[in-house]
């Protein structure tokens, strides 16, 4: 039985809605993790080491589940990812030992894995088949914005918990835990109700129908593998991944410890954490607007260097500030350089895949980006131990620079396609057609 076709604004309602419920609760926690970590006894070389863990489970299944979500279908496999997300947190929010924590960022990593993909593929391949010739990269730009309001809102809510702190029953860093649970199953909820895809079956038929996709999976892989390894722009691009994942670990890891060091305790910083975070998305929501605006004034590659350049740089000036002010108003100008990377980097992974590949494709970004940004944890952990938080910063913040080369390749071979496109638009106008602006 085929499922009605969906159209394409209500493919691009349908992802700003997950959007949303998906990185609200990420707001609520992503200042205060490591804190909460380090306020339960764990140092800075065990909390890159409990980290790590996200990544090297990352590394080892993102293409497994993006091939899983390319043969087997994308709601499945987002269903599967927000069940995941609710053991994870829980065991996050419990955990008092090493090993208790590391077992929650081996089931995050779990999370991330099936998370990464499906969502944009759906998307892509939905409003695709509705309307072809529609402008993705615009919708992708309003969910990278969706993505950032919703982190700064969760992170605003996140801060007023932690200086609230209602419940002598739990420390001032935990709530925000809690209440995030309860968005991770408002999030699975979402993605059972409104997420349709072209194939459904019922009873034993959708069974084989699902050991045939699990069956598939690995021959999908191999597809992506091949996609990569003939691809020069594609390889580029996801190498990109290696030195923007080193530069994340700056922003996202180690700066709520340096602002803790200059503020003078986890809570503290905390507090602090949540406006900053809230103001610091709310920015990433900018940059993700203007990207938009600035891929077709300069083009998509040209967008994509500039940004991760200039994001690099501010992390060097993020490493250093010697006192809170100037660490916080770095930090804001990074997340906004960051927000305006992430929508035109997507882009360019989207135009070297295609309906067959794309979650594969985008696994494969994610994978080298996890893998990535576990060596750079282990490295920079003990790193920032033994000498300073802010050393680390720097170091993270200049080879993450290095990584705007790699998007030449894809700006080099956007230029015979404008050439040519502007070629075929001059013999259409010729033949007594109205360009497009005019249609």
């Amino acid at each position: 039985m085929t499922a009605p076709r969906v159209s394409a604004g209500d493919a691009r309602a349908t992802l700003l809605l997950l959007t949303v419920t998906r990185w609200f609760p990420v707001g609520l926690t992503v200042g205060i993790t490591t804190l909460l970590a380090l306020q339960r006894g764990m140092s800075l070389a065990q909390l890159g080491v409990i980290l790590a863990m996200q990544g090297l489970v990352v590394l080892g299944l993102e293409l497994p589940t993006g091939g899983l979500a390319d043969a087997l279908g994308r709601r499945p496999v987002l269903l599967a990812a927000g069940v995941v997300a609710l053991v994870s947190g829980l065991i996050f929010v419990t955990a008092h030992t090493f090993g208790g924590f590391v077992v929650a960022l081996l089931l995050q990593g779990l999370f991330r894995a099936l998370d990464s993909g499906p969502l944009e593929a759906w998307y892509v391949d939905t409003a695709q088949a509705d309307e072809p010739g529609v402008r993705v990269e615009t919708s992708l730009a309003h969910a990278g914005t969706a993505l950032g309001l919703s982190i700064a809102s969760g992170a605003l809510v996140s801060g007023a918990l932690v200086a609230w702190n209602p419940f002598s029953s739990m420390t001032a860093l935990e709530l925000p835990y809690w209440v995030a649970l309860g968005f991770y199953a408002v999030n699975l909820l979402a993605i059972a109700v409104r997420m349709r895809e072209g194939r459904t079956a019922g009873g034993s038929t959708r069974w084989r129908q699902a050991l045939g996709s699990v069956r598939a999976a690995p021959r999908t892989v191999v597809a992506g593998l091949r996609t990569l390894s003939t691809s020069r722009v594609l390889r580029a691009l996801v190498l990109v991944e290696v030195f923007w994942s080193v530069g994340m670990i700056a922003f996202e890891t180690l700066m709520p410890i340096r602002l803790a060091e200059l503020v003078g305790g986890q809570t503290h910083a905390g507090a602090l954490m949540g406006p900053v975070s809230a103001v610091a998305w709310g920015l990433f929501a900018l940059g993700s607007s203007l990207a938009g605006l600035a891929s077709r004034r300069i083009g998509v590659g040209w967008t994509a260097l500039l940004a991760r350049v200039l994001n690099g740089a501010l992390i060097v000036v993020l490493g250093l500030a010697a006192g809170p002010t100037g660490l916080i108003t770095a930090f804001l100008f990074t997340y906004t350089l960051h927000g305006a990377g992430g929508p035109a980097h997507s882009t360019l992974l989207h135009r070297e895949a295609d309906p067959s590949n794309r979650a594969t494709v985008l696994s494969m970004n994610s994978m080298v980006a996890g893998g990535a940004y576990t060596v750079g944890l282990l490295l920079l952990g003990p790193l920032a131990e033994h000498t300073s938080t802010a050393l680390a910063i720097i170091v993270a913040g200049a080879f993450s620079i290095l990584g705007a080369v790699f998007y030449l390749p894809a700006i080099r071979e956007a230029r015979p396609a404008a050439r040519r496109a502007g070629a075929a638009g001059a013999v259409t106008d010729a033949a007594g057609t109205a360009p497009a602006e005019h249609r």
